[in-house]
């Protein structure tokens, strides 16, 4: 695959995420799993206090794009927990990066995760809770591997509104290139109010808020189009659809919040 570094970082251009231009466009491409994962990493830290020595689990990692940048941004130890991509192809990738020693694969899958209850001091997970946390009580099992007071931090694909009938017709037709964006697990995408409830009924959290991205939509399609330029996409472009959307529905929510301290 011959890659035109100059032109994909052009078009990676971002002033907005000043951390994520580090990195190397190629890399940052090739890492491809949905909206750019640096970018979500960089927004949802802006709301947590991440420090050096700290234990974080990255769940839903992919290919650990994510787990590299916290390591490197904020000197924390990750566990990078995905159950799409092998501990062993992750592995290559964290000795490519320089973060062996710092960074720890783990393929688990989210409702039978292998570590200690109060493990960890945070929690993140980037375009990935949506497919297992919309249960009304995986919060309730999720949290106990953070210590009481710790912070557990989200970003996931939502929508501006709840849809509740037939999804909007530029989300469910057929595009040119033959495919539809819309299919059944998109009816996991909800509202940041949504998820201010979902979370805030909860006696395990506290401090629970949940808010959009600015502009997340032209975010989603400037990366979407460096990857379809570099031919890193595994499924059908996005790019249509996402245009023809312009954030009137769907949209990036980030939901953070501490475990409360214990009650004893």
């Amino acid at each position: 695959m011959n890659i035109d570094k100059n032109k994909i970082a052009e078009m990676l251009k971002n002033d907005r995420f000043p951390r994520s231009a580090k990195y190397d466009p190629e890399w940052v491409v090739k890492g491809w799993m949905g909206p750019n994962v640096l970018w979500l990493t960089e927004w949802l830290c802006e709301k947590m206090d991440l420090k050096p020595g700290m234990r974080v689990l990255d769940m839903g990692c992919g290919k650990a794009l994510s787990s590299v940048f916290l390591a490197k941004e904020f000197g924390v130890q990750v566990w990078a927990n995905d159950l799409w991509i092998s501990a062993t192809e992750n592995r290559q990738r964290l000795q490519e990066a320089g973060c062996e020693n710092r960074v720890f694969p783990v393929h688990a899958e989210a409702h039978d995760l292998p570590y200690a209850e109060g493990f960890f001091d945070a929690i993140v997970s980037l375009d990935s809770y949506q497919y297992y946390g919309t249960d009304d009580l995986y919060l309730t099992y999720f949290i106990k591997f953070l210590k009481p007071g710790g912070q557990i931090g989200i970003v996931v694909p939502g929508v501006t509104q709840e849809i509740t009938g037939q999804p909007p017709e530029h989300l469910t037709k057929t595009r040119k290139n033959g495919s539809a964006f819309w299919a059944d697990e998109c009816w996991c995408f909800h509202t940041a109010e949504w998820w201010q409830r979902h979370w805030g009924k909860l006696s395990v959290i506290q401090n629970v808020k949940a808010d959009y991205q600015p502009d997340g939509v032209k975010h989603w399609i400037q990366y979407e189009k460096a990857c379809e330029e570099a031919k890193t996409l595994i499924f059908d472009s996005e790019v249509e659809t996402l245009e023809a959307d312009g954030g009137r529905y769907l949209g990036l929510v980030r939901v953070k919040g501490r475990r409360k301290e214990s009650q004893t």
